[in-house]
């Protein structure tokens, strides 16, 4: 990894969740708009990945589950309109490390982690120098007050473990460039 200040970028990364529903099968979405920084130090151990989500923005494929999603029953999103998440140590090597932070969602913090993997850097045309992650982890909705439910013959409606996965390309810009493209 290479040490410097980058800014996520949305338009080539991505924040996916899962979660299971009517016991047998599951339900994939993502939030369309977040933003982040990862300041990566030259001992990578001392890094700091900060991350804010819109969670108006989830989009699971159904409008009138999104808009459910949206609603008091699950993330409130007029009242909470962001999650966000903030490291607070990083363990183990670039290509294999365990990332704990504080994950805010629904007004609640947390204690989190998450498993990662380094992907690798590449300068871009414009002489941006891009590094990409691929972080997972693994959280109860109810630990952030998500406890909305229905039963069904089989058991709830939606389970109450989340799997987090995000694949995160975020750039450094290049000398002399205003702005990373």
């Amino acid at each position: 990894t290479e040490p410097g200040s980058y800014q996520i970028d949305p338009m080539h990364s991505k924040v996916g969740f899962e979660v299971p529903h009517l016991v047998i099968s599951s339900v994939e979405g993502k939030f369309k708009t977040f933003d982040g920084k990862i300041e990566l130090n030259k001992d990578f151990a001392k890094s700091v990945v900060t991350a804010n989500i819109d969670v108006a923005s989830v989009d699971t494929g159904v409008e009138r589950r999104d808009n459910h999603l949206r609603g008091p029953d699950f993330f409130d999103a007029q009242k909470f309109p962001q999650m966000s998440f903030k490291s607070t140590e990083i363990k183990g090597k670039p290509e294999d490390f365990k990332m704990i932070g504080d994950l805010t969602i629904h007004g609640v913090k947390k204690r989190v982690e998450f498993s990662g993997k380094y992907l690798g850097s590449v300068t871009d045309g414009y002489g941006n120098r891009k590094a990409a992650f691929d972080v997972k982890s693994k959280i109860n909705r109810k630990d952030f007050g998500l406890a909305w439910n229905q039963m069904v013959e089989a058991g709830p409606v939606v389970g109450d473990e989340v799997t987090l996965q995000l694949k995160i390309q975020a750039a450094r810009a290049a000398e002399g460039a205003s702005k990373a493209k």
